[in-house]
């Protein structure tokens, strides 16, 4: 039970808002959908009344006095977000990043393997066996302090930002077997 209450987001990026709800919905509530920062969960709130959310506000959803949030409504898939969600992601994805930059250099820093043939780091598009070779013995040397740090220490590397970014929204597709940044959204069981 400790394991769940960890895991809940207490703040989260607004990657879209809907004014007037959904275009089908019987019920014209405004909606907003949301990525939270700790584990990329992708949510849909109901803002309190008389609260208009910008794309790309940060918003407090915690257990505490919420400001702007009233009620978190469900969990979404990748497929459930809105188009303008969907293309706003990236960016509030790379901002969480930007705005958490130690806890994800700390990634490359500490990454093992997954098994005997495949490491960590090689899930990260773009980061095969000749870049893994480079950060493993770049990181021996010294642990890496920034993302500047990192692509100055490991030749060609693209900017960690950005597969860092592609990473999570793979994994929010479910298209990998595993989640090293985000938490698996649950399947529907086949009766």
């Amino acid at each position: 039970m400790d394991e769940k209450r960890e895991e809940l987001e207490e703040y989260a990026i607004v990657i879209d808002f809907l004014p007037t709800g959904k275009s089908f919905s019987a019920n014209p509530e405004p909606i907003a959908q949301l990525i939270g920062e700790n584990k990329f969960t992708l949510l849909e709130a109901i803002p309190k009344p008389g609260v208009a959310l910008k794309v790309g506000e940060r918003v407090y959803i915690g257990k505490g006095e919420r400001d702007k949030i009233a009620l978190i409504k469900s969990r979404l898939t990748y497929n459930e977000l809105t188009e303008g969600a969907k293309n706003e992601l990236p960016n509030a994805i790379a901002s969480i990043i930007k705005s958490n930059e130690k806890r994800f250099v700390e990634i490359f820093n500490t990454a093992g393997p997954l098994n005997i043939r495949e490491h960590k780091l090689e899930l990260f598009p773009g980061i095969g066996k000749r870049h893994l070779n480079a950060i493993l013995a770049a990181r021996e040397e010294k642990k890496f302090e920034s993302f500047e740090d990192l692509t100055n220490r490991v030749k060609l590397l693209q900017d960690p930002i950005k597969l860092i970014v592609e990473r999570v929204i793979i994994e929010l597709k479910g298209e990998t077997r595993f989640y090293l940044l985000t938490r698996p959204y649950p399947q529907k069981r086949q009766m």
